[in-house]
């Protein structure tokens, strides 16, 4: 298993409380589309994932990141820059 396999992994952990319909979660997934959160709940979740992973997620970086592939490899970007 990678560590991005890990990470994706980590991140699944981290959706299932706010995933309320059980969407699969593949890399494609999409935060506002397919699993239908709102700004509070993305907040939410950020501040979890910053937490865990012991990192800082810019509110630039929040506009640009639609899917769960595109957050788990902005957090492997971060993890290996700190």
């Amino acid at each position: 298993m990678t560590d991005r396999d890990q990470t994706f992994d980590k991140v699944a952990q981290l959706v299932a409380p706010f995933n309320k319909k059980g969407v699969a979660l593949t890399d494609s997934t999409t935060f506002a589309g397919d699993l239908e959160w709102d700004s509070l709940t993305v907040m939410d979740f950020v501040a979890a994932i910053e937490d865990e992973f012991d990192i800082l997620i810019t509110m630039n970086m929040q506009a640009e990141i639609e899917t769960v592939g595109q957050l788990v490899d902005a957090v492997e970007r971060l993890r290996n820059e700190g």
